[in-house]
């Protein structure tokens, strides 16, 4: 998840290309325009931009921290923007009764055109595994192995004590039972600073750690989320265990 800003406070088209981000964020299509100004508009916003998949509606958005002048919006994660194909009679040496498939495609440039149709090919390959063989078992689809996510799940696993924070700041957390990194990155900001002896100080401290480390508070975790980080926080007690 990154935030991206887009300021403007001069007359005429604002436009996709006017939008500021750091080096991580490519803008695809920075002729897209976005809004008008007239002589005394001004335009300043935030935006949030993040991975996904398909189309995600308003309503389903998932904001950290919302308020009022948070707006979601609708997402389409699909980088393809237009298919369409056609069939043709050909020939193949002296026969002249085959067919030929002519796809064409349009993408965003987040893909290529050959990736879109071979991924799109693997989709049904997939779904039409379980026609192939009606009297065998079909085989058990092993989950793909999403290594950023491991990483994330591996740090939330850890004790607050490897964040490796000041005295104070490690002693408020103490106090308030908080244990774990996954269960400090569940706090909000103001249950934070609820806390006793707990100052905006520290709120920065930790925030800046977490950041480093890709995580953020405010974070709602998954059920089974929850259960691997369990599991590989009782995976790393036995390591040290062994160790000893």
């Amino acid at each position: 998840e990154k935030r991206i800003h887009l300021k403007k406070d001069t007359p005429g088209k604002v436009y996709a290309k006017d939008i500021t981000s750091d080096s991580q964020i490519t803008v695809l299509n920075p002729d897209h325009p976005i809004a008008t100004l007239d002589k005394n508009g001004k335009l300043d916003m935030e935006m949030i931009v993040r991975n996904g998949r398909g189309y995600v509606p308003a309503e389903k958005q998932e904001i950290e921290g919302e308020s009022v002048q948070m707006i979601p919006v609708d997402s389409i994660f699909s980088p393809l923007e237009k298919v369409c194909y056609h069939i043709e009679k050909t020939r193949v040496g002296q026969s002249t009764d085959y067919d030929l498939l002519v796809m064409e495609m349009w993408t965003n440039g987040g893909i290529t055109p050959e990736d879109g149709v071979a991924h799109a090919a693997k989709i049904v390959k997939d779904h039409m595994q379980i026609f192939i063989n009606f009297d065998e078992e079909p085989e058990p689809v092993q989950p793909q192995i999403d290594e950023k996510k491991q990483k994330v799940l591996s740090n939330l696993s850890k004790s607050v004590e490897e964040l490796e924070l000041s005295v104070r700041s490690y002693n408020c957390l103490k106090n308030a039972n908080i244990q774990t990194i996954a269960e400090l990155v569940q706090k909000t900001d103001s249950e934070m600073l609820k806390t006793r002896n707990f100052g905006r100080k520290s709120l920065n401290e930790i925030k800046e750690i977490l950041e480093d480390m890709g995580l953020h508070l405010g974070i709602k975790l998954e059920e089974d989320d929850l259960k691997q980080i369990t599991q590989a926080r009782k995976k790393k007690e036995v390591e040290a265990d062994v160790e000893v």
